[in-house]
């Protein structure tokens, strides 16, 4: 397979093969972002993505899932996305799902019929960026979304059928910021009422934006007790239909995962013991922690 610069993908990927379409992200601002900033993002070519589907065939049916790499592989024009979920289709018949992530520009280039004719086509699932439904926060890490646009991408992906993982960050607006961003972010969570809710903790990285804030005194993250009061925050105050709710990601403290609302009060209380005692063994040691 032909993977170029480092490659990354949701937990909830780690058994799927990933087929890497794009390199980099089209976008590549957002200020807490390190993951493709020493790439140039372009398009792969068909001959080079279809090479990698036929050695993918020859190793037989390992993954039942694809996953579409880099950062926004949903900025891809709807016919090359249709060309590639074709592809997979008939090289890799046994296939079941195929995931992208998706941010909200990269949704908003797509109509409707045009998401629906990708699920149609075998597209299954796209995680979506958000990270705060907070407006001032949104501006500070340079988004390039507001959260009237989170939450009208959230009704788009709905009249799609397509399932939708919306990913948020725990502690994102730092410590100034950090009650008004989980307050807003539950607020716009409800809104959306996703499938599936997944919580990062936030790393200050080098060579990001978000480091040079920090370096000069205008960023700093809560401590980690405080990135769990944004947690329970979330968790006490989203209301959902039905959602998948986790933090098992590995820069989470304390990895939760459940069914919501059916399991909110169990969550919650699992927290509050953590919350109560400020045991620091009680949580993830730093040196398991990762990106």
């Amino acid at each position: 397979m032909d993977y170029i610069g480092s490659i990354f993908r949701p937990p909830s990927e780690a058994h799927s093969l990933l087929l890497q379409v794009t390199v980099g992200c089209s976008y590549n601002r957002c200020a807490f972002c390190g993951m493709y900033r020493d790439k140039r993002f372009r398009a792969k070519p068909w001959e080079r993505i279809e090479a990698d589907l036929h050695e993918a065939r020859s190793l037989g049916p390992l993954a039942s899932r694809v996953f579409l790499c880099d950062g926004d592989a949903l900025i891809l024009s709807t016919a090359r996305l249709l060309q590639i979920l074709e592809g997979i289709r008939v090289h890799l018949p046994w296939v079941e799902r195929v995931g992208v992530y998706g941010d909200t520009r990269s949704i908003a280039t797509k109509s409707v019929t045009e998401l629906q004719r990708l699920r149609e086509a075998g597209l299954g699932i796209v995680y979506h960026g958000m990270e705060s439904g907070d407006d001032e926060v949104l501006q500070l890490i340079d988004k390039g979304a507001t959260r009237a646009e989170c939450i009208a991408m959230a009704s788009t992906m709905k009249q799609a059928g397509l399932v939708h993982s919306v990913i948020v960050m725990l502690g994102i607006g730092g410590m100034r910021l950090s009650e008004q961003h989980a307050h807003n972010t539950a607020a716009a969570l409800t809104a959306m009422d996703p499938p599936f809710v997944a919580a990062l903790t936030t790393t200050v990285l080098p060579g990001t934006p978000l480091h040079t804030l920090a370096q000069e005194g205008r960023f700093a993250l809560p401590d980690r007790f405080g990135f769990l009061e944004e947690l329970r925050i979330l968790l006490a105050e989203s209301r959902f239909s039905a959602c998948r709710f986790s933090s098992n990601h590995a820069s989470n403290y304390l990895p939760l995962r459940g069914d919501l609302p059916r399991e909110q009060g169990r969550l919650l209380g699992m927290l509050d013991q953590v919350l109560g005692r400020r045991d620091a063994g009680m949580l993830r040691p730093e040196f398991l922690r990762g990106l």
